[in-house]
């Protein structure tokens, strides 16, 4: 958009250049909303307060604070409403809290008190601005040349943090299989490790990162055919490096 000072007279040609330029950058505005992380954006995002992570009871006092926005415009679900789907589909399932937990290396700490397999968890897009949702065994070193190859697509990409609650709706270190349960556009595919979906039980996040649910593999697959969003199942290398 042209930014004018109050003693600037414009021409007519100029204002109609502002006017054009302004409605192309809404249109592309459209076109790729939720747009890319700017600066200012990702500043006014309001963080969960220093010091918080030991008050995390299981009810809504302990959902996402202020409630945010999904591309549709409606509210995101949270861990209370993901729990009562489960319930509802006669799903077992078992959560602990611990303090929040942003990378694997975190995750680690947790691995001798909750038994089972633990992920990694990638939300990505690619070239054609489809998006994946991808949970492998936490040791994998993942190419994302190789996954794309994998997945049938090309120029996969991590998408930026508007992108994970527009579409998601978390916030980064809480990706899982779970966050199907806001994707109400069918936007986002579904990639699962062959080899994860072997091991029992399976660990995630449930929306929130301060939080981890266990739950079987038989249990995940239902829950995720309930969402319509059955996984397409990768069969990672043997070894830790993928090529």
């Amino acid at each position: 958009m042209t930014s004018l000072n109050s003693d600037d007279t414009p021409s007519e040609t100029e204002a109609q250049a502002a006017r054009e330029g302004e409605a192309n950058a809404e249109a592309e505005a459209v076109a790729n909303a939720p747009g890319e992380a700017e600066a200012n954006a990702e500043a006014e995002r309001t963080e969960a307060p220093a010091g918080d992570e030991g008050n995390t009871d299981l009810d809504p006092s302990h959902e996402l604070d202020p409630p945010a926005q999904l591309v549709d415009g409606s509210v995101p679900r949270t861990a209370s409403d993901l729990f009562a789907a489960l319930d509802e589909l006669d799903i077992a399932h078992k959560t602990v809290e611990h303090p929040a937990i942003h990378t694997v290396e975190e995750a680690l700490e947790l691995r001798g008190a909750v038994p089972g397999a633990h992920s990694k968890n990638l939300f990505l897009r690619d070239k054609r601005e489809r998006h994946w949702l991808v949970s492998c065994l936490s040791h994998r070193v993942v190419d994302l040349f190789w996954l794309a190859r994998e997945l049938g697509t090309k120029r996969l990409t991590f998408c930026s943090e508007r992108r994970l609650m527009a579409y998601l709706g978390i916030r980064p270190g809480s990706v899982s299989p779970f966050a199907v349960i806001n994707d109400n556009t069918g936007i986002v595919n579904v990639a699962i490790d062959r080899e994860l979906l072997a091991k029992e039980p399976l660990n995630f996040h449930p929306l929130d990162n301060r939080l981890t649910t266990s739950i079987s593999a038989q249990g995940l697959r239902t829950f995720l055919e309930s969402q319509d969003h059955k996984p397409f199942l990768v069969d990672f290398p043997s070894t830790d490096a993928i090529w």
